[in-house]
């Protein structure tokens, strides 16, 4: 037999018996059904005490133990939910401080480490390349413009010289021609 229809026929028994109770004062003398339905209620009291201590001991404790649980664990899982809010704010502001911080400082640190760095490299580069530019062009043009100017310069210079060397050496020869031709004469 299953103990739950055995515990509903009961309570249906009993309801009929109140019932049955009921009738009897109406029908027959009122002192015997309010005996009658007395005594229902008396063993009805008795069932009950009997049922719950059968089945479930502590069914309150059980109950109370389930609410109260219930309740804790939401009031828990609220407060965790917010003190977690709240430490997840202060660590994202401490870290967001902390490592911008750190990244700045570093990032400064590296930039000027490679732009010192950068700037000897091009210096060197810009020396060596200008220096060698330089001295291309320098050397192209001087050649080029002082060669020409040299060049220009000795060919005028060689042109007067002879010309006024011979000249003179003309003017010499003749003069000397002149008087040796006086002299002959």
């Amino acid at each position: 037999m299953n103990p739950n229809r055995v515990d509903f026929i009961i309570d249906l028994t009993y309801g009929l018996l109140i019932f049955v109770a009921i009738a009897l004062i109406l029908v027959v003398e009122t002192i015997v059904g309010i005996a009658f339905g007395l005594g229902v209620l008396a063993s009805y009291v008795v069932h009950i005490g009997w049922k719950m201590a059968r089945f479930d001991p502590d069914w309150m404790t059980k109950d109370v133990a389930e609410q109260v649980e219930q309740s804790v664990t939401r009031e828990v899982e609220d407060t965790i939910t917010k003190e977690m809010d709240e430490v997840t704010k202060q660590v994202e502001e401490k870290v967001s401080e902390d490592v911008g911080e750190t990244v700045e400082q570093t990032v400064e640190e590296t930039v000027s480490d490679e732009m010192d760095e950068v700037t000897k490299q091009v210096e060197e580069k810009v020396t060596e390349d200008v220096g060698e530019t330089v001295e291309q062009t320098v050397e192209k043009t001087v050649e080029e413009t002082v060669g020409e100017t040299v060049e220009e310069t000795v060919e005028e210079t060689v042109e007067e010289t002879v010309e006024e060397t011979i000249g003179e050496e003309l003017e010499g020869k003749k003069k000397s021609e002149d008087e040796t031709d006086e002299d002959e004469a």
